[in-house]
């Protein structure tokens, strides 16, 4: 099982980045995906999530109308596009995979956000 995350990097806030996760080794379309991230010294938290075959979605307030969590099961890969960044958006950024026994993570890319 992998997950790997890219597309993580240093922006300017108010710019773009769009993160992309590749899932192997389990049954993607079948699990729920979800972003997390996580900042120095805080928990991890949820960003943003959708389900498998409804399409449901959930954000964190903190994101909601900024972030759109998506989804190409052809590909085997999730997306968060993250617009209007703020340097508080600044963490590490996991992806997660939910099935009905097993979660898996992924490694993490790390988004960088100057003021």
């Amino acid at each position: 099982v992998q997950l790997v995350e890219s597309g993580g990097g240093l922006v300017q806030a108010g710019g773009s980045l769009r993160l992309s996760c590749a899932a192997s080794g389990f049954s993607f379309s079948t699990y729920v995906m979800s972003w997390y991230r996580q900042a120095p010294g805080k928990e991890r938290e949820l960003v943003a999530g959708r389900t498998s075959t409804s399409g449901r979605t959930n954000y964190a307030d903190s994101v909601k109308g900024r972030f759109t969590i998506s989804r190409d099961n052809a590909k085997n890969t999730v997306y968060l596009q993250m617009n209007s960044l703020k340097s508080e958006d600044t963490a590490v950024y996991y992806c997660r995979a939910l099935g009905s026994r097993n979660v898996y993570w992924g490694q993490g890319t790390q988004v960088t956000v100057s003021s």
